[in-house]
């Protein structure tokens, strides 16, 4: 039985090791203008941040396509792709959690490490029982909006703030934050309430706790996008792009 277990982990290790690789690399990929070079390892990892939620929440969206039947039994199906999708993505969210608990301190980094344990036990756990892929494939949609958010710190830290392009992007990470990021998050605790009769305990606790976790963590980042982008004063622009 153990074996069962081998595909899904090595997806894991080989992702971290991608990752880690890219996140290496792509300072000579995309060097920093003169604006972000007093913070290096960060323009590193928005830009692997970016590559991650490009393949993670493209390949959810078209996992979801070309697999109609995941939508109908988040639990028991898992095609090899989504399978491998996931433990990706487990594998690039312990290479950020190295990559922040390495070169950034805890007191700025300590919410997105938090964030990122929840999802490394929530994503381990669909990978390790081969089962709640569909589950995890629905949560990686919110990648998607990760993708203009990324986007954004990449224009705040290149002193692009007063452009059409961020202005842009500001209006369409707001949409899409709303559409696949907090209506995903309601419909996955609304899943979880409807079906805790047919989830196992420790697995519906788990999910309960993880849901608990995130809905307010991205309630008070979609209050910070609007004060900062919307009804922004240049001290806190100043202070996003510092930290």
């Amino acid at each position: 039985m153990p074996m069962a277990f081998s595909p899904g982990l090595l997806v894991v290790a080989g992702s971290f090791a991608a990752f880690r690789l890219l996140n290496r690399e792509l300072e000579r990929l995309v060097p920093p203008p003169p604006s972000a070079r007093r913070n290096r390892w960060k323009w590193r990892n928005i830009w692997t941040s970016l590559a991650h939620s490009v393949l993670s929440g493209g390949g959810a969206l078209a996992g979801f396509c070309l697999h109609p039947g995941l939508s109908e039994d988040l639990v028991g199906t898992h095609p090899p792709g989504a399978h491998s999708l996931v433990a990706m993505s487990v594998g690039y969210f312990l290479e950020d959690f190295v990559d922040m608990l390495c070169n950034q301190k805890l007191h700025q980094s300590w919410e997105l490490l938090f964030h990122h344990s929840v999802v490394i036990v929530c994503f381990g756990i669909a990978v390790l029982l081969h089962q709640y892929v569909g589950f995890a494939l629905v949560a990686l949609l919110v990648e998607i909006n990760s993708i203009f958010l990324h986007l954004r710190q990449i224009l705040l830290m290149a002193n692009l703030v007063h452009t059409t392009c961020y202005r842009l992007n500001s209006i369409v990470n707001l949409g899409t934050y709303v559409v696949f990021r907090i209506a995903t998050l309601a419909w996955m605790t609304r899943w979880l309430f409807l079906n805790r009769e047919n989830v196992p305990p420790a697995t519906y606790a788990v999910g309960t706790v993880g849901m608990a976790i995130m809905t307010p963590m991205n309630i008070i980042l979609f209050y910070r996008l609007l004060r900062s982008d919307f009804f922004k004063a240049s001290r806190d622009v100043q202070q996003e792009k510092e930290q």
